[in-house]
C-alpha cells in the first residue's frame, strides 16, 4: 500500500489534547496583524518623557506666586491629559474648538459623519491624529466604550484669584465675577462659564475640593468659551471672597431663600455673584461672608432654578442695568 499509512502509530489516537489539523479556522487571523503606530511616551506611565512630564508638572505647581500673568497654574497639581471617548463626544469638543493634543482612531474602526468630521476637524486645527490597535485604546479608556475614537485634552490651566481680581479691576467696565460654591457637576461649571463670557463676566472662581473642575466635559459645554475665560482655583473661598471684598467688591449670594430679589438688585458696581448647589445651596461660611444673599422671582411653582440657568437669569440682568 503506498506511503505509511497502516504503519503504527501514524493513526492518531482518540482523546488526545491536540486541535485541529486542518488550518486554524481564522482565529488567529487577528494575531498576526501589525500593532499599528506606537502611542505616545507621555501616555506610556513607565516611560522616561512620562515621568519628566509629571516631575516639571509637580515643579510648577510648587514654584511660588511671583505676580502678573492670569492663567498660571494655581492649588492643585496637573493630573495629566485627559481622554474624551466616543464619537459624539470627540466631535463636540472638536467643533468648540477644545485645545486637544491628539486624536487617536482604532486601527479598522467603521467609518461614519462623525469619524470622518473629527478628522478633518482635528487636521484643519493641527491636532495630531494617531492610528492605534484597538487593543491600546482599551487600555487608555477605563471602560473601553470609546467607540474607536479617542481625543486628548491637556490639563487646564486655572488662574489665580488675585490674578483674575488684578484683571477684572483693571478693565473699563464695572468687575463681575462668579463664584461657584457646592457645584459639583462640570456640565453646570461649563454652562457657568459660557454665561458669564456671554454677558460681559471677567471670570470664575471654584474651591479646590469639593468642585467640579475644568474637565473634558466643562470644556463641551461651555462652547470653547473655557478657551477665552480665565478660571481660578481658590484654596480657600471664603478666605477668596473675604479679600475681594476688603478690595471693592460687593459680594452677592444667589439663593432660593434670599432677602433680596432680583429685581432690587443694583449690579452697576464691582460685583461678586456666589452661585450655590441646587441642593444644600450656600455653605454657611460663604453665605454669612455675602452682603445680601439675591434671590429670583418665580411666577410659577416651581421652587428652583437649576444653578447654571439662576446664574444666566442673574448675569443677564447684570449686562441690563450697565446698558441702560
Amino acid at each position: 500500500m503506498a506511503g505509511n499509512s497502516q504503519r503504527r502509530g501514524a493513526i492518531r489516537k482518540g482523546g488526545t489534547k491536540k486541535g485541529q489539523v486542518v488550518g486554524s479556522g481564522g482565529k488567529r487571523r487577528r494575531g498576526l496583524e501589525g500593532r499599528g503606530a506606537t502611542p505616545p511616551a507621555e501616555l506610556r506611565t513607565k516611560h522616561p518623557a512620562a515621568k519628566r512630564a509629571a516631575a516639571k508638572a509637580r515643579a510648577a505647581q510648587a514654584r511660588p506666586k511671583s505676580g502678573g500673568a492670569p492663567g498660571r497654574a494655581g492649588g492643585r497639581r496637573d493630573d495629566g491629559p485627559e481622554l474624551v471617548l466616543g464619537r459624539n463626544p470627540v466631535v463636540e469638543c472638536l467643533r468648540a474648538e477644545v485645545p486637544a493634543t491628539a486624536l487617536y482612531v482604532a486601527v479598522g474602526t467603521e467609518n461614519d459623519e462623525r469619524l470622518s468630521e473629527s478628522v478633518q476637524l482635528a487636521a484643519d486645527a493641527g491636532i495630531s491624529i494617531l492610528e492605534v490597535p484597538r487593543t491600546d485604546l482599551d487600555r487608555m479608556s477605563s471602560n473601553g466604550l470609546h467607540q474607536g475614537l479617542a481625543l486628548q485634552v491637556p490639563p487646564y490651566r486655572y488662574a489665580h484669584p488675585d490674578d483674575l481680581a488684578d484683571r477684572a479691576q483693571s478693565s473699563a467696565e464695572p468687575a463681575l465675577l462668579v463664584a461657584l460654591d457646592n457645584i459639583s457637576d462640570p456640565r453646570n461649571l461649563g454652562a457657568v462659564i459660557r454665561s458669564v463670557a456671554a454677558f460681559g463676566g471677567h471670570g470664575v472662581v471654584i474651591p479646590q475640593r469639593r468642585s467640579a473642575s475644568v474637565t473634558a466635559v466643562a470644556w463641551r459645554t461651555s462652547a470653547g468659551a473655557a478657551a477665552r475665560l480665565p478660571v481660578a482655583r481658590a484654596t480657600n473661598l471664603t478666605r477668596t471672597l473675604k479679600d475681594w471684598a476688603d478690595r471693592g467688591f460687593q459680594i452677592i449670594g444667589l439663593d432660593a431663600g434670599g432677602d433680596v430679589t432680583l429685581d432690587e438688585f443694583d449690579g452697576s458696581v464691582p460685583t461678586v455673584i456666589v452661585v450655590g448647589s441646587e441642593g444644600k445651596g450656600l455653605s454657611r461660611l460663604v453665605r454669612e461672608t455675602c452682603d445680601a444673599v439675591l434671590s429670583i422671582p418665580m411666577a410659577g411653582p416651581v421652587e428652583s432654578l437649576n444653578a447654571s440657568v439662576a446664574a444666566g437669569v442673574v448675569l443677564a440682568e447684570v449686562a441690563r442695568q450697565r446698558r441702560s
